[in-house]
């Protein structure tokens, strides 16, 4: 490898290279992870019908081209095809030794924000939860003694009467269920990180979706065979998996609807986190499912404990998801359209592994 094409697969961000007609000619491992598709599949292509610019920024760009300079532009979502738009800076220059060709850098920055903003609401929600654990505990003591209490009673009421201490019994018995769920995030043991092979986890959740909570529902597996091993807690991964399932199976109509388990790999997924340290989370794993969407009202607040959007829902699921994540240095993220609701968990890789260059 010589020191040029040593230095473009080592830039750490997507990298483009563009003939005079706008047609892609090269792309590095971090576009090729951008883009969800390898540099060979994708040269030839219009590089604007590869990626997505919510801007129109041709004019611009052909003017950088006919002037021979460099193009700035700053704060504008740009995807492709088969990923969510992120916040990105372009950096775009022309060719020197090429008449025409240009160079585009393609810089994600929605992610530092995201990290930032979600710092103060973590802590916030962390103080919640330690509020909600202590006020657990003292709760489910008197609860035990209501129990008993009906229960006894129960013992010597006629049978038109049971109905009152049943119901009593059966909702205090639902107040501790809640509680100790609550308690869950305090005893939660930080997890037992090895490497994992994620789709084993994703199989044992499958097929324990569809012999109980989700068995109305359609399971569909697509993943990327070549997907390296995670480093992660097996059994923790397996718990995030069954919860974004059932938040699936129980969002679908009753009738049923399709859930698809996507796995890919992004060499490019970078987390910066608020102290300003990045860490790469290249592992992929999207839980993709066709019901209505999550109500606007809590779209952005969805892995907040006790937001939910079901009638007695418990609002714990989803914000026991994202500790747990959390917890193994992974992000977790939401995008939702009536229609397509997309839950997607970015993970660190096994480091004893062989490096996942080549993408095919």
């Amino acid at each position: 490898m010589t020191a040029d094409s040593a230095i473009w697969a080592s830039l750490p961000v997507p990298a483009f290279l563009i003939d005079a007609q706008d047609r892609i000619v090269d792309t590095n491992s971090a576009g090729e992870g951008f883009l969800n598709a390898s540099a060979r599949s994708v040269q030839g292509s219009p590089v604007w019908d590869q990626i997505a610019i919510d801007a129109p920024i041709e004019e611009a760009f052909s003017r950088a081209r006919a002037n021979g300079t460099p193009l700035f532009v700053n704060d504008i979502d740009a995807g492709s095809g088969s990923r969510p738009p992120l916040q990105c800076n372009l950096q775009i220059a022309p060719l020197l030794d090429s008449p025409g060709s240009m160079i585009l850098l393609v810089s994600p920055r929605e992610l530092a924000g995201r990290m930032t903003q979600s710092h103060s609401v973590k802590s916030a929600a962390q103080s919640a939860i330690g509020m909600a654990e202590m006020l657990a505990h003292e709760i489910k003591n008197p609860l035990a003694g209501i129990t008993g209490a009906a229960q006894l009673l129960s013992m010597n009421l006629p049978p038109d009467d049971l109905e009152l201490t049943d119901l009593i019994v059966a909702e205090s018995r639902r107040i501790v269920k809640l509680l100790e769920q609550v308690e869950q995030f305090g005893n939660l043991s930080p997890p037992d990180l090895r490497s994992v092979n994620l789709h084993d986890v994703l199989d044992r959740a499958r097929r324990s979706a569809l012999l109980g909570f989700g068995a109305h529902m359609k399971i569909v597996e697509d993943y990327d065979p070549s997907l390296p091993m995670a480093l992660g807690d097996p059994d923790q991964l397996l718990q995030v998996v069954l919860n974004l399932l059932r938040n699936a199976s129980e969002a679908a109509d009753p009738g049923g609807g399709t859930i698809r388990m996507h796995s890919y790999y992004e060499h490019s997924f970078r987390l910066r986190r608020s102290d300003g340290s990045g860490q790469c989370l290249p592992l992929q794993v999207e839980i993709i499912d066709d019901g209505p969407g999550l109500p606007d009202k809590i779209r952005d607040d969805v892995f907040d404990p006790f937001v939910s959007g079901r009638e007695n829902g418990t609002g714990l699921g989803l914000a026991l998801v994202s500790k747990i994540v959390s917890d193994h240095g992974g992000w977790i993220s939401v995008t939702s359209v009536p229609g397509r609701t997309v839950f997607r968990l970015s993970l660190p890789r096994a480091p004893h592994v062989a490096e996942h260059e080549e993408r095919s």
